[in-house]
């Protein structure tokens, strides 16, 4: 660790624990050892804490909940909880030792079962490195606000329970079914604060047309000396159609505005699952990165608190153990594969970077030259976790040296060839390509598909129409097409037309169709 900001080692401290046992006393004193560190030592800015002893039964309720602490009543969610019960009760899977709210104050669930140690771990994990990362990222900072969202899960649930005694329990439900199952298409690609509404985009329509008239009959005086058009009736189907702002790839926005059969009711339900989807997205744009932190800072503090003496070589071992668990990465032909641990990856990259920062070599300064060697590696970790999500941390900060520790290289998988090749290797060209390839896995454009309104009749037939732009050579799986059509129609209420389009040859390579009954 640098010294750029923590103090000499010093081993006079008191221990804060010498058994597994705690109580809330202890962890009260546990809090304030982590946070002197998080904040005291390490400049960590933070949401204020809310901590909540649970128990196994409430975090898997937790889970099911998507972690905050008031959500409407849906089936799904008690089928994920019965799903996760049945897997833990078996012992195929473990619970996670904590879970954080992303608001503000940030709300973090500790399980009752954990033992001092994982308590310790847990709270520089989650209420440090994790409530750092929320209160800092630019992407969180532009998709969410932290400060409203405990209320507003609360107005929801609320909300959901006022229309089930209103509107009936399975019509509620069968609304929320197709939300949920268009709630992939119902985020922006950019950051919401970028978007117009559509009263803003109508307006701009509007001021169009009339600067438009306006050029025009300047034209029709200086020109052509001839009486102007004064009908407004012959560009309204146009001026309408220019207010759906198509293209549009935000569907369930869409059919909020625009669905004409839906109540309004209805329309709030689709808002409510487009709201809570956008606020979980900086989550899935920023897994690695965020898990990254949270490991690089929980690491810091608990060295810096085995440093002071306030862990005991008992929790010291216990704690490593937990630590190498879960930055653990399995190789590709072991049972327990499945893909990069991204606790593994933004681990390492974090730890890369500091000793980038501290001892760099001639590779790093080659690789690096804005900041090997600058001696500040917590000035440059904050930045990075300031300014970056997963795609772009990867191409700015993978080093040639974590991609020779993670063994990784780049395989082509070409559907027309006979064979996969393998495309980089651990070469000057091949570091960039890989680094590149693996950037591309963790950008939300490419993983997943492009799907857009292209046309709706609101006139006539009120057909809607639907582009998925083939990418690749990758089409929808028909069955899952048809499944997710017959939730847009019911939503739309009339015929509803899916074109998938090739990107190179503009070729339309399958039609599916739904007309509602």
């Amino acid at each position: 660790m640098s010294t750029e900001t923590l103090p000499p080692k010093e081993r006079s401290g008191t221990p804060l624990f010498t058994s597994g046992d705690w109580t809330l006393k202890d962890l009260e004193a546990i809090h304030d050892a982590v946070t002197e560190v998080g904040v005291g030592e390490l400049g960590l800015e933070l949401y204020r804490n809310r901590i909540e002893v649970i128990s196994s039964e409430q975090m898997l309720d937790a889970y099911a909940s998507l972690g905050l602490p008031h959500m409407y009543r849906h089936w799904s969610f008690g089928k994920h909880f019965a799903h996760q019960e049945m897997l833990y009760r078996k012992g195929q899977t473990s619970l996670a030792l904590e879970m954080i709210v992303n608001s503000n104050p940030s709300v973090c669930y500790l399980m009752e079962e954990n033992n001092a140690t994982a308590q310790t771990t847990v709270l520089a994990h989650a209420a440090m490195g994790h409530n750092h990362f929320f209160r800092n990222n630019q992407t969180f900072q532009e998709w969410t606000d932290a400060d409203t969202i405990l209320d507003y899960a609360e107005f929801v649930r609320n909300y959901v329970a006022r229309c089930e005694d209103e509107y009936g329990q399975k019509a509620v439900e069968r609304t929320l079914d197709a939300a949920h199952a268009l709630q992939e298409q119902g985020i922006d690609r950019l950051s919401p604060a970028h978007r117009r509404t559509v009263e803003e985009e109508h307006q701009r329509v509007l001021e169009r047309r009339r600067y438009q008239r306006e050029t025009e009959l300047e034209l029709w005086r200086v020109v052509a000396h001839h009486e102007p058009p004064t009908g407004p009736g012959d560009t309204d189907d146009e001026a309408l159609q220019r207010s759906l702002t198509l293209p549009e790839e935000n569907l369930l926005l869409f059919l909020e505005k625009q669905a004409p059969n839906l109540k309004p009711w209805q329309r709030e339900l689709l808002r409510i699952v487009r709201t809570l989807s956008t606020y979980f997205e900086p989550q899935r744009q920023t897994k690695m990165m965020n898990e990254g932190c949270a490991c690089w800072c929980h690491f810091t503090i608990m060295s810096r608190l085995r440093e002071q003496g306030r862990l005991t070589d008992g929790a010291m071992l216990e704690f490593m153990h937990l630590h190498s668990s879960v930055v653990a990465q399995p190789p590709f032909d072991h049972r327990g594969f499945s893909g990069i641990n991204p606790y593994a990856l933004g681990f390492a990259i974090c730890q890369d970077i500091e000793r980038i920062c501290n001892e760099p070599d001639e590779e790093d300064r080659e690789w690096f030259p804005d900041f090997a060697g600058n001696g500040a590696p917590l000035a440059t970790l904050k930045r990075a976790w300031s300014d970056f999500r997963d795609e772009s941390f990867v191409r700015q900060f993978l080093s040639p040296r974590v991609i020779r520790d993670f063994r990784l290289f780049r395989l082509d998988d070409d559907p027309g060839a006979e064979y996969l090749t393998v495309g980089a290797i651990h070469d000057e060209r091949g570091y960039r390509r890989v680094r590149s390839a693996l950037a591309a896995q963790y950008d939300p454009g490419e993983s997943r598909p492009l799907i857009e309104v292209t046309d709706a009749d609101l006139r006539g037939s009120r057909e809607l129409r639907i582009r998925h732009t083939v990418r690749r050579g990758r089409t929808l799986d028909a069955l899952e097409a048809r499944r997710t059509l017959r939730h847009l129609g019911f939503l739309w209420g009339y015929p509803v037309v899916l074109d998938e389009v090739d990107e190179t040859s503009g070729k339309t390579v399958a039609t599916h169709r739904e007309d509602p009954a």
